[in-house]
């Protein structure tokens, strides 16, 4: 999709897009709307955007693309790092309704669950690539091995864990996503993570698991 010549057009229809969202709903949002509220002529959105479905992604995902993972020193503090910033994303009303609403049309449209994971889950995994080479390269997690297919499994499914739990407990469970959670999350994760999970040390109380000798 070719951005218009203008970037500043461009951001105020994605704006425009978020905030009639917010305002309307789904079902009352059309693309005439968000022309008006842009600026712009209905016609321009047409030749960037097929329909409101496809336009909402876009909206939604830029949001997205504003997660970062600053080098906070250890893997652990990256990752309650970023699930802090991504439960604050999800926090304000425009990336909630938006994503929530794209969501909830996507269960009977496979082209636009085929656009949220080309747009959204794809571009955001990312981050577990950046978390996972650089612990590695701190010694915190084992080289990759040869099967790539494997590393881009396990790339993916640490991305469901981390993005899963997040959406769930803010968005469904309604529950906050503050620093104790952020830290109790974590260390079950990287319990996961550590190969064999040798990392994780002996269950309390100093007792060996079943079966150990």
């Amino acid at each position: 999709m070719a951005r218009p010549r203008s970037s500043a057009a461009h951001e105020a229809i994605l704006l425009a897009t978020r905030a009639a969202l917010v305002e309307l709903g789904w079902s009352r949002l059309t693309m005439a709307e968000v022309a008006a509220r842009a600026g712009v002529a209905k016609t321009t959105l047409y030749r960037r955007w097929p329909g409101k479905s496809e336009l909402v992604v876009d909206a939604v995902a830029v949001l997205f693309d504003e997660l970062e993972l600053p080098d906070r020193g250890s893997l652990a503090a990256d990752v309650e790092g970023v699930v802090l910033s991504f439960a604050a994303l999800l926090e304000h009303p425009e990336t909630k309704t938006s994503l929530m609403a794209v969501i909830a049309e996507s269960t009977h449209d496979p082209a636009l669950r085929t656009r949220i994971r080309s747009a959204v889950v794809e571009r955001q995994k990312r981050l577990v690539l950046q978390g996972r080479a650089r612990a590695q390269a701190r010694g915190e997690l084992p080289p990759d091995g040869a099967d790539a297919a494997e590393t881009a499994r396990t790339v993916d499914l640490i991305f469901d864990v981390i993005a899963g739990a997040v959406v769930h407990r803010s968005l469904v469970s309604a529950e906050p996503v503050d620093a104790p959670w952020a830290r109790r999350f974590t260390a079950l994760l990287l319990g996961g993570l550590a190969a064999g999970g040798a990392a994780a040390g002996p269950p309390p109380g100093g007792q060996k698991p079943a079966g150990s000798v």
